[in-house]
């Protein structure tokens, strides 16, 4: 076997591997002489298939069953040779495979890029600084009861937390624009699910008025067409429903498997939920700046096998929180490109970071993160049994474990600032971005 290596680009290699035509056709002659101990075709009796035949009949498929597992054996074996490792599989591109002459073939395949870390000093890092109030424990009660509530239809006007069912025909300067329209839309006013000023136009709007306000679409809307614009829009109000919340007793706390006898026990409970959700965001969200910083101060070129595979993963995490319906192929790549990208990226440089300063998961740190998520079930000695005793879902847990210990690094050197946020606010800082 010859083998050359050309790069072609700083993650990209042209491997050009010869094998001698002997071993194709020794391969080939054996195939032929195995099909022909198995083979049944019409006239023939089992087995007893002359070669030739066999030859002229599967001949061409089968040298091409053998070149193909030829070029995959002996690339694998270059690999190793050339000490290479790959970023994915190659693209095979056959050279010469007649007969009777050497087999030369070119395997195109990308590898891990070599990374220069930036000057990690240069990264800015948020850290919200937060204190959960009692009113952040009495809106957050007060949303679990609007959850459970029941509707009532109410004849006064309309208020904020009321659902309103509108009819609505949007324009601008006269004409109807797509997705400005709708019957029978069940609105939550106050909520901020429409444009700014559409909802506070509706207050105290009563069933059975038809109203006509003016707004204007945010500078920043998703669809440029309509970015900045004014429009128009005609609303008939149908019904205006008022929320019926449940009383704070044993049966509702219970919904939110929450066993407590009186309202002062439960709202420990909730308090103690918000403040594992805050840790959880300020996390999430010192993380998120910690990747924004290493992807903006290192160039890094990604191999675009890890990419295609990273939006496999994707897609198939979308089909599944959609129900599995579909063929996870049927979405457009596209959709997830960006997404991809800044994963891969993501996972190179933590690697990098990991092997360069030699970081392992702490093992305290491990059995604290298990011990943390078994608190939050019934059975907690249950669920710490389950991790230890289960080798694959440990192993995630020294996954985040060593992630957090990647940010902890990126912290000492980082310049990081505290800033002041409400709670809700902080939450959604904390956001995973996707």
């Amino acid at each position: 076997m010859q083998v050359s290596v050309e790069t072609t680009s700083n993650i990209e290699r042209r491997m050009t591997i010869g094998v001698p035509a002997q071993e194709i056709d020794a391969a080939v002659q054996k195939r032929l002489q195995e099909t022909a101990r198995t083979v049944r075709l019409n006239g023939f009796r089992p087995g007893k298939v002359p070669l030739s035949v066999v030859k002229r009949r599967f001949g061409d498929s089968i040298r091409q069953e053998i070149v193909g597992e030829v070029m995959r054996d002996n690339y694998m074996k270059a690999l190793e040779e050339q000490e290479i490792v790959p970023a994915g599989w190659p693209k095979f591109e056959p050279k010469t495979m007649e007969e009777g002459k050497d087999l030369e073939f070119v395997a195109i395949f990308e590898v891990l890029p070599e990374i220069e870390l930036g000057d990690l000093g240069k990264i800015k890092v948020e850290k919200p600084n937060t204190e959960i109030t009692d009113k952040d424990v009495d809106n957050m009660i007060d949303n679990l009861r609007r959850q459970q509530a029941t509707m009532k239809s109410v004849k006064r006007k309309s208020k904020n937390k009321d659902i309103v069912t509108i009819d609505f025909k949007g324009t601008i300067d006269g004409e109807e624009f797509e997705g400005g329209s709708a019957e029978g839309h069940r609105l939550t006013l106050g909520s901020g699910q429409m444009i700014p000023g559409f909802e506070k136009g509706i207050v105290g709007g009563k069933a059975g008025e038809e109203l006509e306000i003016e707004v204007t679409f945010p500078e920043d809307y998703h669809n440029e067409e309509l970015a900045g614009k004014p429009a128009k829009f005609e609303i008939k109000i149908h019904e205006v429903q008022e929320p019926q919340l449940p009383e704070l007793n044993e049966e509702f706390f219970k919904k939110f498997g929450i066993d407590a006898e009186d309202e002062e026990t439960f709202r420990a409970e909730v308090r103690k939920n918000m403040e594992r959700e805050l840790k959880q965001a300020v996390t999430n969200k010192v993380k998120n700046d910690v990747i924004d910083g290493l992807l903006e101060t290192t160039e890094l070129e990604v191999p675009q096998a890890l990419v295609d595979q990273e939006i496999d993963r994707l897609r198939q995490d979308a089909v599944q929180r959609f129900g599995g319906q579909v063929d996870f192929k049927q979405l457009p790549k596209e959709l997830f490109e960006e997404q991809a990208v800044r994963r891969v990226k993501t996972g190179l440089l933590f690697q990098e970071l990991v092997k360069k300063n030699d970081l392992k998961a702490d093992e305290g740190k491990v059995d604290e993160k298990i011990q943390e998520i078994a608190s939050t079930y019934e059975q907690p000695e249950e669920v710490v049994a389950h991790f230890n005793n289960s080798p694959d879902q440990k192993s995630q847990i020294e996954s985040v474990v060593l992630e957090e210990a990647v940010v902890d690094l990126v912290l000492e050197q980082a310049k990081v600032k505290e800033k002041k946020m409400k709670y809700e606010e902080a939450v959604q800082a904390g956001q995973p971005q996707r």
